[in-house]
């Protein structure tokens, strides 16, 4: 299966690579406002489907664009795919996205793929028996400490995304580590925890196909993930944290107060800091203000008596 899993990611890699040399003739289309498909998407979605569906029939598919469609719905296994995470990064040339398939049996991920096409990384995975890059077997990170750590992340950027609580995780995440980085590709973000290339990872708002794959990357080289409460059972609760074992408790020390699973208390704690937040930008602006309406009058009034 995994196997087959590889030859499906390496098809749909081949269509995005083709598609990357002239991404201006790609026609691209708006699902809701900063969210993107195009029919690269679709096209390597379909090849993905087809040979996963020629090699078993009988599985079931879920996938980003077409949903579950295909494939027969009662089936225990279902292959789960994102056929180019990273659409807004591939439309615009900036080479960082990916093909990402996982396989569920009974909804526990026993399989993974996560595939860098411009680079031609291969990750994979099957449950026991260790996580791979190119065939070598890797293994996250080994700091301890989170002010030397490199943290990956996701930015908000759809319409009614809680940009104002995301900008104090930055913060609070930020001020303690060497670094934050956003790639814009979720499921190569966990590939890279996984390799050790990145210490930790957290985003909210990810779909199951965003995190299938990469999360069982994190656990099979020796990391941990689930929500920003440290619970394993993230899949479908838009909110995963990866790390390293020491790292992942560190953030999730950190971070867990914004999960939407923490405890009223430390969600009374970051509504006061928003409101903190905002009651401090209001002086400043009330402050603006006066100095454009005092830039005002000191401008001359024209006069229309004056002599021209």
């Amino acid at each position: 299966m995994l196997n087959v899993a590889v030859k499906a990611a390496r098809a749909a890699g081949a269509i995005i690579n083709r598609a990357a040399l002239d991404v201006e003739a790609v026609r691209v289309s708006q699902k809701q406002i900063n969210d993107f498909v195009t029919e690269v998407d679709q096209a390597a979605e379909q090849a993905i489907i087809d040979t996963l569906l020629t090699a078993y029939p009988g599985h079931a598919i879920l996938a980003e664009e077409s949903g579950s469609e295909r494939g027969s719905r009662h089936s225990d296994y279902q292959w789960i795919i994102d056929p180019l995470d990273g659409t807004t990064n591939f439309i615009h040339g900036f080479p960082v996205y990916c093909v990402s398939i996982a396989l569920a049996f009974k909804g526990r991920i026993e399989h993974a793929v996560v595939y860098d096409p411009t680079r031609n990384d291969l990750f994979t995975s099957t449950r026991g028996r260790g996580a791979f890059m190119n065939d070598r077997r890797i293994r996250v990170s080994k700091r301890t400490r989170l002010g030397e750590c490199l943290i990956a992340t996701g930015f908000p950027f759809r319409p009614g995304d809680d940009f104002q609580t995301y900008l104090l995780m930055m913060s609070d995440v930020m001020q303690r580590t060497t670094g934050l980085r956003r790639q814009g590709a979720a499921a190569l973000d966990l590939a890279y925890v996984a390799a050790g290339f990145s210490d930790g990872f957290f985003e909210s708002g990810l779909s199951i196909w965003d995190v299938a794959a990469g999360g069982l990357l994190v656990t099979e080289a020796g990391g941990l993930v689930g929500n920003f409460s440290g619970e394993a059972d993230f899949l479908e609760q838009r909110e995963c944290l990866a790390g390293n074992p020491r790292i992942y408790g560190q953030l999730v020390t950190l971070l867990g107060k914004y999960s939407k699973f923490a405890t009223a208390g430390d969600k009374a704690t970051v509504r006061q800091a928003l409101q903190r937040k905002k009651d401090a930008a209001q002086p400043a602006e009330t402050s603006n203000d006066a100095s454009i309406d005092e830039a005002q009058a000191d401008q001359p009034q024209d006069d229309e008596s004056a002599p021209d």
